[in-house]
């Protein structure tokens, strides 16, 4: 498709004033720049109107992948409302790990309730959720906005503490605990008939878990509580062997499973394949070195009263619904998870890094047969519609890479993995808007970007963490392989 070029035009509340600057010899003319927005405030920077199109003008089928009609059918649904609690900020603790307002816009998040730039794999689990069945994943999304140019934008509902979700996250960062290999995702296919019974016992390794963070918390020696996970891992892992034996599947040999570290402030630890949820990982030099200089996170400019953020200004539109389901992205069978797994979807600088990662994510409703990578201008009675469908062929081993993109990445035709690869559970997020028709035909709705970005509806994005307990995980993969459709 071809990319359509814009020049960043001059902000709708900038007003040209000229005056006349009389001097003993001369009158000359001097023109300034006055702007008619208050201290503190992000200029209006609209989105260009060649960014939008009539969705009726997509031909059928465009973009539309069809994977999902093929493999599994099961489904899994996870209901983790509208981000009603008012959870917002411009951090991206995957992207970003400990950079506040390093996203230079706006998130909009459901599921974990604590998500910040500081945000730890320990601090996630810690944290309360939106979602109905406890879910504490975190899954979150630049937010639309509508910009007339008026200077009559509302402010957006506060509902996070933010200041407070960082220095908790901070504090729990700097804090030893107890990793240890994910299991869930280490398993064969669990027969049905096992599930109940493996679960129980995912359950009481998690719990195992926690005890020995308390534990080394409260000053226990390392050594003796990791000696004790051990030997309680070792047990449970015994009777998930059983279990599945006992109705005709084989777990192999689960020695390795039982081997934890503690892993401290530096990283040191197994965290599945390294150091992944190191606060510091995939940042520059000079911020990891701001960082020390500061004793704290490093930090961008923030959003002001109204959550405006670099550029980013005006309405900001809430979600009428937010649908979260995983399926199967075309694989006969898929496999858990790893718990804290991170997953990208676009990409957030398209612009400066071409498209090569940048998917086609709009549409309206009833017209989920065609996507574009424009704003979509919907016929009368349509809704705005974004679908961000995840990759899902993971490398099965690391939870995180450098590019936050080599360790899981979209399917090949067909929906099968290249060699190396398992198919896990499908995340597919549908966002719908109620933006007013002649909003639409204006084109004065945009996404919140990145500045260079300039709104480009091919910067559209999102990101995921998987904090699904093991047992969450497993009834996923078994409604999708099984056929099922299950909601929470």
């Amino acid at each position: 498709m071809t990319r359509a070029l814009s020049r960043h035009r001059p902000a709708k509340r900038t007003k040209i004033v000229t005056g006349a600057l009389g001097l003993a010899v001369a009158v000359g003319a001097l023109t300034v720049i006055a702007t008619s927005g208050r201290p503190g405030e992000a200029g209006a920077d609209p989105a260009d109107k060649s960014f939008f199109l009539d969705i009726t003008k997509v031909p059928r089928g465009a973009n539309v992948g069809r994977n999902q009609d093929r493999g599994a059918r099961g489904t899994f649904t996870v209901d983790c409302g509208r981000n009603e609690s008012g959870h917002f900020n411009p951090d991206n603790f995957i992207a970003q790990p400990g950079v506040r307002n390093g996203a230079q816009h706006l998130h909009d998040y459901v599921g974990n309730l604590s998500t910040n730039a500081d945000s730890t794999n320990e601090s996630l689990a810690k944290a309360g959720t939106t979602c109905k069945n406890g879910d504490k994943s975190t899954y979150y999304w630049p937010v639309v906005r509508i910009d007339t140019g008026d200077n009559n934008e509302t402010a957006a509902p506060q509902g996070q503490n933010l200041a407070a979700d960082r220095a908790a996250a901070a504090k729990d960062a700097a804090q030893p605990h107890i990793d240890c290999p994910d299991v869930a995702s280490a398993l064969p296919e669990v027969p049905d008939a096992a599930l109940d019974q493996v679960n129980t016992e995912l359950d009481a390794m998690d719990a195992q878990v926690d005890q020995a963070d308390q534990q080394v918390a409260q000053g226990q020696g390392p050594p003796a509580v990791l000696d004790q996970v051990k030997g309680r891992r070792s047990a449970s892992l015994g009777k998930i062997s059983d279990e599945m034996a006992a109705h005709g599947a084989k777990t192999g040999d689960t020695t390795a499973l039982t081997t934890c570290a503690v892993q401290d402030q530096q990283g040191a630890g197994l965290d599945n394949g390294g150091a992944n949820s190191d606060p510091s990982q995939g940042e520059s030099p000079a911020q990891q070195q701001q960082k020390q200089d500061n004793g704290a996170a490093a930090a961008l400019p923030g959003v002001n009263g109204r959550n405006e953020v670099a550029g980013n200004d005006g309405d900001i539109q809430r979600v009428v619904s937010a649908k979260l389901s995983f399926g199967s992205g075309g694989a006969r069978k898929v496999v858990a998870m790893p718990r804290f797994l991170r997953v990208l979807y676009g990409d957030a600088k398209e612009g400066a890094n071409g498209p090569a990662n940048a998917r086609a994510s709009w549409t309206c409703t009833g017209f989920e047969d065609r996507l574009t990578d424009h704003y979509p201008i919907c016929p009368q009675g349509s809704d705005v519609e974004r679908i961000h469908a995840f990759p899902n062929c993971w490398d099965g081993k690391d939870i995180d890479s450098a590019n936050h993109r080599t360790h899981i990445v979209f399917p090949e035709a067909g929906g099968t993995c290249k060699a190396g690869f398992k198919a896990v559970p499908q995340l597919k997020i549908t966002l719908v808007y109620k933006i007013p028709h002649d909003v639409q035909v204006k084109g004065q709705y945009k996404v919140d970007s990145f500045p260079e970005e300039k709104h480009n509806p091919r910067s559209d994005h999102d990101d995921f963490a998987n904090v699904m307990s093991q047992s969450q995980m497993n009834r996923v993969v078994s409604c999708i392989n099984t056929g099922k459709r299950c909601q929470n």
